[in-house]
């Protein structure tokens, strides 16, 4: 992977831990989503197992994360990546309702956003979660 990096000039190159955040956030995602789809399959209703989800999703999410992209999984890191998680919430939703007054609808506004909101949850977690 770096020697791919290397190939792009030094001040565009992404750094290699925020190129294993992006595949990472693709698996946290596909857990998420898989713990949502099982919650609806053990019948709870969707917004229980939304909120199940979101809460696994976390905390699935603190691990791979913070061991896989940051080297630390320290319990004492908790309370500040559930805190990003808050604040890139709250981008995405004031994002979503901007886009919704130009007309463009959630599913696509939504597309629109996960790489600008993944680039904050990464900027947050380096600089105030796990300290890069």
């Amino acid at each position: 992977m770096d020697r791919i990096l290397d190939l792009l000039p030094e001040r565009i190159r992404p750094s290699s831990s925020f190129i294993r955040f992006l595949f990472v956030g693709g698996l946290n995602t596909a857990f998420g989503y898989g713990m949502f789809v099982i919650c609806l399959w053990l019948g709870l209703h969707y917004a229980v197992a939304a909120a199940v989800a979101t809460v696994l999703g976390v905390l699935f999410n603190f691990h791979s994360t913070g061991r896989l992209v940051f080297s630390s999984t320290h319990h004492r890191h908790l309370p500040l990546f559930v805190g990003v998680y808050f604040v890139v919430y709250l981008v995405n939703v004031l994002g979503l309702s901007l886009l919704s007054i130009a007309k463009i609808p959630p599913w696509l506004g939504g597309l629109l956003l996960i790489l600008p909101c993944a680039m904050l949850s990464y900027f947050l977690n380096s600089r105030f979660v796990f300290r890069a």
